[in-house]
């Protein structure tokens, strides 16, 4: 049975492709590791490939911060297929904030604790939840680590996009508050109504659009 390498968002861990169905494949989350102070995203992706042993030919899908991180492993090992959902793939599709915010730093300045306790104030970037998800989003941001979270900040607002060497697949949703699709290019899909986490809120339809993919 063919591996797919699923990694999650910041904030999030495996349990954001709860709804994910892929007949036939073999799941292998990614989990994120505790980064060095002086980690680059492209030093994070290479410890990624070691320790999950990510091999040329593998099938990679990323969404948000993991969407960032296919990418540049993408960069790094000839991937068969690399699949990015709520992500963004190259310089251009920058949202108009990554600007601001390495002018203006204030994640530096913000105690470790607030990182994993803002969920209240982000939710309604992520569009209305359920109880349910609420409660597994809530979840998922307090079991993160704070040190990560801090670090992945710094590291995406300061990360420089390569060339793409190789084809991206992407999917975007309309209702995306974090990376607007109307900032991406080419996307294969737009998701009506998607929001950021749709990869959870939309599993039946995000894969039914994965398995279109992954047959290509």
């Amino acid at each position: 049975m063919p591996q797919i390498f699923l990694i999650s968002g910041l904030g999030a861990d495996r349990r954001l492709f709860n709804n994910i169905h892929l007949p036939g494949y073999e799941y292998v989350h990614v989990d994120w590791l505790e980064p060095e102070t002086h980690d680059t995203i492209h030093t994070y992706a290479q410890k990624l490939i070691q320790q999950y042993n990510i091999l040329p030919g593998s099938t990679v899908v990323g969404v948000s911060l993991g969407g960032i991180m296919t990418v540049e492993i993408s960069s790094i090992v000839p991937l068969h297929q690399a699949v990015i959902i709520s992500s963004i793939k190259s310089a251009t599709e920058f949202p108009w904030y990554f600007k601001l915010f390495r002018k203006v730093p204030l994640y530096k300045i913000l105690p470790l604790s607030f990182y994993t306790t803002m969920g209240s104030l982000i939710k309604p970037l992520f569009g209305s939840m359920t109880q349910t998800e609420w409660q597994q989003f809530k979840s998922m941001l307090e079991q993160t680590s704070s040190t990560f979270m801090k670090w992945a900040m710094h590291a995406v607002l300061h990360w420089e996009p390569k060339i793409l060497s190789g084809k991206i697949y992407h999917i975007m949703g309309t209702k995306d508050f974090i990376f607007s699709h109307k900032l991406i290019k080419n996307a294969d899909a737009v998701v009506s109504g998607g929001t950021h986490d749709m990869v959870f809120k939309k599993g039946e339809e995000v894969s039914k659009i994965l398995q279109s993919i992954l047959i290509t």
